[in-house]
């Protein structure tokens, strides 16, 4: 019997020979480890790299970076502490009433990334908002007269008490026309006035009031009070109407001096000098 031997199609020798051609070049499965850079080598003879340092393989982000903002010196103080080091910038501006911190600033010799940074961010309060809107703004009687009992807490002199009498004064004469105002010798204004109401029509009155009186403020949220001082102001029309009102003595003298103190305080705690300006 003759036994005949029918080659295989080449394109099944060509399959069979890719199959074995992988196979040798198969190795073992190894374990890479995040956090390292490796070398492989491709089928091709070639080398490629593969970089597991980055964050979605150490989760870990590569480098702090944020701005975080506080409201106040002692928030500023803790979050500092934490991340600063001895190269970190620290930079004053009392226009924005601001202090920011560069926490990862350039060093002598190396730049840096500068993306890491702290503000404090100072808000005003809203009682030092409230006498700042009403600074040289002329009332009507009941107008006034409940603006200081809304803010009898920042009355100091004279005491609350007392400006609480005279604001329940103000507001007793509202039916009444004035004729006239003189300034007493103890520096205190009395205004004339006479009753209009039907049952007290054509009594005649007095209303007193100080030519100063000191409030005390917060003016940052966090920070000290400070004292200012007020000066009343008024107005007699010729219908024998009073208009009343108030004059602070530089307030913005106030503000900067409480942004420099708690600049200070900042300064004392924290061995970084404190520059006047903003970053870059």
């Amino acid at each position: 019997m003759t036994t005949r031997y029918t080659s295989a199609p080449a394109a099944d020798l060509d399959g069979t020979q890719s199959v074995i051609d992988i196979a040798q070049q198969a190795v073992e499965p190894v374990l890479l480890e995040a956090g390292n850079v490796y070398a492989v080598r491709t089928p091709g003879g070639g080398t490629q790299t593969l970089n597991l340092t980055g964050p979605e393989y150490t989760g870990i982000p590569a480098r702090k970076a944020g701005n975080t903002t506080v409201r106040d010196a002692t928030s500023f103080q803790t979050y500092f502490d934490k991340h600063a080091d001895a190269s970190t910038e620290v930079y004053a501006d009392a226009e924005r009433l601001t202090v920011t911190a560069v926490l990862d600033a350039h060093t002598a010799d190396t730049a840096r990334w500068s993306g890491h940074r702290l503000t404090l961010h100072l808000r005003k309060t809203e009682a030092w908002a409230q006498w700042l809107e009403h600074d040289g703004r002329l009332m009507q009687q009941e107008q006034f007269a409940e603006f200081l009992e809304d803010h009898l807490p920042e009355l100091l002199e004279p005491s609350a008490a007392d400006m609480l009498e005279i604001a329940q004064s103000i507001q007793g004469a509202t039916k009444a026309e004035f004729q006239s105002s003189t300034r007493l010798s103890s520096g205190q204004r009395q205004f004339a006035f006479v009753e209009t109401v039907t049952a007290k029509a054509g009594q005649k009155g007095q209303l007193t009031i100080p030519e100063t009186f000191v409030i005390g403020l917060v003016p940052f949220e966090g920070s000290e009070g400070y004292r200012l001082t007020a000066r009343f102001r008024y107005r007699l029309n010729r219908e024998g109407g009073l208009t009343l009102g108030y004059k602070l003595e530089r307030p913005g003298d106030i503000l900067r001096t409480a942004f420099q103190d708690v600049v200070t305080a900042i300064g004392e705690q924290i061995e970084q000098p404190i520059m006047n300006g903003t970053p870059a």
